[in-house]
């Protein structure tokens, strides 16, 4: 079940947003224009479950291309959601581009609620009476800022409602795809779904809000969150931008799998290295992505100044590897031709898959047995027992999403840092946990509570 909430730019549909779901997901700035793309944020309300489909402002006078942008997908917000509410500045009163919405909304086939909004007190609220000549019903005065009259609104949405169906639970895949700005992030979320889902700019930072977006590939149930560029601290220019790469992290954060989008006619840079080490610190599971393949090297990119030399791909592989704790695969596709971005939608399955794998405990111990064979543990330099190599006892798997080892050991103290990376880097080998993160927990004999710590930490 899904509302759409739209309205004139700088209204407050961002803050009613927030205020309707009780969370602040939307960016919310007193400049114009910040909400871009469409995104929906879940809504709970006496029990019933719905979205909430935040759009950009509307505005038919306004010829920018981007602004054109902004009204399609408000159209496509409307065309798919149940219930629309068009969002007025009660204070301003009824202008142009309100009545304009109005109309677009008497002809679609959902109902339509008027929210009259910024009346902050008891005593503004006559002001809503004028929204009537819209013919949209009885408008309601709300305040996103103080909270008043949310609850009506909401009780409003619900009767509106279709009843809920019954949908079966099913396991998904949560993928977020991030990088730098202008990388080419939203024109591949846009061919994952084989349609303009979301605002694609040579503009940098048009995406500003993290947005999900729900696809079926093969029988398995993905949902992709498209972010805003992450450039570097330094870099980042004023509020708006801190916020939404904040709300990028905290994306990466929620999601089972990233992708790190990076431009193929620059290559990997540093700052694609730091975008991925965030998301495997988040605990995602990563692949790099070389998007724009087909421009390397081609007179398109010798023009926007960059070198005419082809990447030498396993060259960059063998960087990544070097640079990247996890050693996720690079991949090379292009959003614009299509090329290779079928095999990326097969990675994120399998790297979800990966992340849920379970290991039989046996087979773990074959593993450790043929590890120590290959490669002796370290001497301690402790001489209080007769004993001073370390010794692998056993191991088992004890948790996933990220994948968790435990293996009990004689003496943590004896583990070192080499070792364990030796350890890691082998089993990530052995099971292809390329791009995955794991998680190791050297317990020592005789302890009754295990300390968790991260693989190739020392104890």
């Amino acid at each position: 079940m899904k509302v759409a909430i739209v309205g004139y730019p700088n209204v407050g549909k961002s803050s009613l947003v927030n205020r309707l779901t009780g969370r602040r997901e939307a960016v919310v700035h007193e400049r114009p224009g910040v909400t871009r793309d469409r995104r929906e944020l879940e809504c709970e309300w006496n029990g019933r479950v719905f979205k909430l489909i935040d759009t950009g402002g509307v505005d038919f006078e306004d010829e920018d291309p981007l602004a054109g942008s902004i009204r399609d997908q408000a159209r496509a917000g409307i065309a798919d959601a149940e219930v629309a509410v068009l969002v007025v500045d009660a204070r301003a009163g009824v202008r142009p581009g309100d009545e304009e919405l109005a109309d677009l909304l008497r002809r679609a086939p959902l109902p339509a609620i008027v929210a009259a909004n910024k009346i902050d007190n008891a005593g503004d609220e006559p002001l809503a009476a004028e929204f009537h000549r819209l013919g949209l019903g009885e408008p309601l005065p709300v305040s996103a800022a103080q909270g008043l009259g949310s609850g009506d609104l909401l009780d409003r949405i619900v009767e509106l409602l279709p009843a809920a169906d019954a949908e079966a639970e099913e396991d998904t895949i949560r993928l977020a795809v991030i990088g730098r700005p202008n990388v080419g992030k939203s024109s591949l979320v846009n061919r994952f779904l084989g349609e303009e889902r979301v605002i694609v700019s040579e503009q940098a930072g048009t995406t500003r809000d993290p947005i999900d977006m729900p696809l079926v590939v093969d029988g398995r149930r993905l949902t992709i969150v498209d972010t805003a560029g992450m450039r570097r601290q330094s870099k980042v220019a004023d509020s708006v931008e801190y916020y939404t790469a904040l709300r990028s992290q905290r994306a990466a954060e929620r999601a089972d799998v990233a992708l790190v989008v990076c431009d193929a006619v620059d290559g990997v840079t540093a700052q694609d290295l730091r975008v991925a080490e965030l998301a495997m610190k988040a605990g995602c599971a990563t692949a790099i992505v070389l998007n724009k393949w087909d421009l390397r090297g081609s007179a398109a990119a010798v023009e926007q100044g960059a070198a005419p030399v082809p990447i030498d791909l396993e060259a960059t592989r063998a960087r990544v590897a070097e640079k990247l704790r996890l050693r996720p695969h690079v991949l090379t596709a292009s959003a614009t031709s299509g090329r290779g971005v079928a095999r990326l939608l097969t990675e994120v399955i399998e790297l979800g898959e990966r992340m849920t794998r379970r290991v039989p405990t046996p087979e773990l111990n074959r593993f450790l047995s043929e590890a120590v064979q290959a490669r002796q543990p370290p001497v301690g330099t402790r001489r209080s027992s007769g004993q001073h190599r370390l010794k692998l006892i056993y191991m088992a798997q004890v948790g996933e999403r990220p994948p968790r080892f435990a293996i009990q050991v004689n003496s943590r103290t004896r583990v070192t840092r080499d070792y364990a990376y030796f350890l890691e880097n082998r089993l990530r080998a052995r099971y292809a946990m390329e791009g995955v993160p794991l998680v190791i927990d050297f317990v020592e004999r005789g302890t009754r509570s295990r300390k968790r710590e991260p693989a190739g930490t020392r104890g």
